[in-house]
């Protein structure tokens, strides 16, 4: 299904080019942070992630965490990024999004959202108009919904592999 299926396509954020978005005039980056920068509530940013977001601001690009976790839990981890951040986002839902594209003075077509989620951060992206990129999860979650969720977007992830393979 289209609505699911990110712009783009990586395994880790930290293998994302800068180029993807500066060829597309995006200027604000928005992050995910449970298996997208780290694992699932640590409070340490996964290897290379902090490389990689120095680099980008050096490039030009800003970032700012859009997360749907509790307000504590996100200002502990961007305030260890100095990174601006929108908790409680209520992905997929655009609000979260439109309160950063306000907050930064941006346009959507300036914005991309990367995350972990079909179901939240791939259906935000595309419920607001940013551009999407998925990433693959650091560690699959074994508990509750976001287990069940998991296992709803196994058939989309091997399709989305698959196609990756065959651009290769």
């Amino acid at each position: 299904m289209a609505l699911f299926r990110p712009d783009a396509y990586f395994s880790k954020i930290t293998q994302i080019p800068f180029s993807l978005f500066l060829e597309r005039g995006v200027r604000l980056i928005l992050l995910d942070v449970d298996n997208t920068l780290t694992t699932h509530d640590n409070p340490v940013p996964a290897e290379g992630v902090v490389d990689w977001l120095e680099r980008g601001k050096k490039a030009g690009l800003s970032f700012s965490i859009l997360s749907n976790n509790r307000y504590d839990r996100v200002k502990a981890f961007a305030d260890s990024l100095s990174l601006p951040f929108v908790s409680k986002a209520a992905k997929p839902l655009s609000k979260g999004v439109r309160e950063a594209l306000f907050r930064f003075q941006v346009t959507k077509k300036e914005t991309a959202i990367i995350g972990d989620q079909l179901f939240t951060d791939m259906l935000c992206g595309h419920f607001s108009g940013i551009f999407s990129v998925l990433v693959v999860p650091y560690q699959l979650e074994t508990r509750g919904f976001l287990k069940v969720k998991r296992v709803w977007e196994r058939p989309f992830l091997r399709r989305y592999q698959s196609l990756l393979e065959e651009e290769k």
